[in-house]
Parts: structure tokens; sequence; C-alpha cells
């Protein structure tokens, strides 16, 4: 099966509805599938719960998709760049299930290794426990998180071949990794894009079995969340 398409539209046809839920890798800014969330904005699919790590700024990365208010629900680690999305919430436009950052990728990366849950001591005590099971184990509590999966994950990658051989770069790694795995559908979007074999097996970070289709970004913008400066002497 012939994995590259053409653009981010075609990367993406036949796999978009309304109500479905969609993993978004990517941290801050860094490594998301721009392209990616360009084509799902223009597709118009609404009622939309996102499962990633935040939900870009304002008017960048995710933060388009709350513009044209296609997000209903999020489910996120940390969202405190994007004044619109305080504001949705804020008035009730938006829902908001808050993980703590290690269980929101622990959740995703058990979701792709199909364990249904887990015991953290992250979040014992405090408002993240209430309405979930707790255990002792070794005179510690634990509380048990669920694992997630999404209909489709869409995911940014520094270095792909035609068959879908993942590798990231740096920061990006953090989330797209345990992402692309757990999504019933996953869509990458790449840099790099290079003929099967060119990529050394040990460099691999996520093997092409978990990558459904493909799509070349060459000029991705990569822009800076926060830029800070030190004042020259």
């Amino acid at each position: 099966m012939k994995k590259v398409r053409a653009n981010a539209a075609d990367a993406l046809e036949g796999l978009l509805f309304d109500g479905m839920t969609i993993m978004a890798g990517g941290f801050g800014l860094c490594g998301i599938p721009e392209s990616l969330i360009d084509a799902i904005k223009a597709s118009g699919v609404k009622d939309l719960t996102i499962i990633s790590n935040n939900c870009g700024t304002d008017g960048n990365g995710l933060g388009k998709l709350l513009e044209t208010r296609q997000i209903k629900k999020m489910i996120s680690s940390y969202v405190g760049e994007n004044k619109l999305f305080a504001q949705l919430y804020l008035s009730g436009e938006l829902e908001l299930e808050f993980n703590p950052q290690g269980t929101l990728a622990e959740r995703c990366r058990a979701g792709g290794a199909g364990i249904p849950a887990f015991f953290t001591k992250t979040g014992v005590g405090t408002l993240v426990a209430e309405g979930k099971e707790e255990r002792s184990f070794n005179g510690e509590r634990y509380i048990m998180e669920t694992a997630l999966v999404a209909d489709l994950a869409i995911v940014h990658a520094w270095k792909a071949d035609k068959e879908g051989n993942l590798v990231y770069r740096k920061t990006a790694r953090n989330f797209n990794a345990p992402m692309a795995t757990a999504g019933k559908a996953t869509v990458v979007e790449v840099e790099h894009l290079v003929e099967v074999g060119e990529i050394d097996p040990d460099h691999v970070h996520t093997p092409g079995i978990f990558i459904q289709r493909i799509v070349h970004n060459p000029g991705a913008e990569k822009k800076i969340e926060q830029r800070t400066t030190r004042k020259r002497a």
C-alpha cells in the first residue's frame, strides 16, 4: 500500500468525521503537525475531542481549531499559553480534562501498548484523584488511570522513509512517539522523506507498522512559543 500522499488534505481523506477523537503530537509549538492541523480546519469537521499536551497558542497550532469552534473537548496537561482557550472554558463552550503531564504521556503510551489502565502515585490526595479507584501497593497509595486511544493520531517527525519508519528530533519526540502508536489510524507529517533503507534500523523511533499515511512538509514553519533573550552587553 502506498503510504505517501500528495498533500495533507489527501492524507486525511476518508478519516475525518464529526465527534471523533484526535491525538495531536507536539510539545508547545515544537513538533506539531501543522499542515495536518490546517487540513482539519479546512475540512470543517466539528465536535472534536482533542488529546494533546496543550492547545497551541492564539492563532497557532491547535489554537486555529479553537478559533473556528471545531473542538468540543480537550484532554490536556498545559493550556496556559492560549487566552481563547481560557475564555471558551470559563464560558462553558469548551470541555476540559486536565492530566498531569507524565500521566498524559503514559496514558497515550499505554493505549498504544494495549494496556487498559495503570496505577500511579501522581495526583494521590488531590483533585486529580476524585472519582478514581485507589489501591495500596507496598504501603503506598496509588490511583488508577485509564489508557487513551484515538480514532486518529496526527504526528510530526523529522525524518521518515516511504514505509513510515520515523525518526524524531529532540523535544518533538516527547508526545509524538507514544501518540503515533495509539491511533486507530496514524498520519505523519515529515520534514525529510527518504527512500526505504536509508534510515539505520537502530535509529528508528517509531516503526512503520504503526503509520498508515505520510505527507511531506519540508517547509515547516517552526514558530517559537516563548522567545527569551538576554540583553547584550
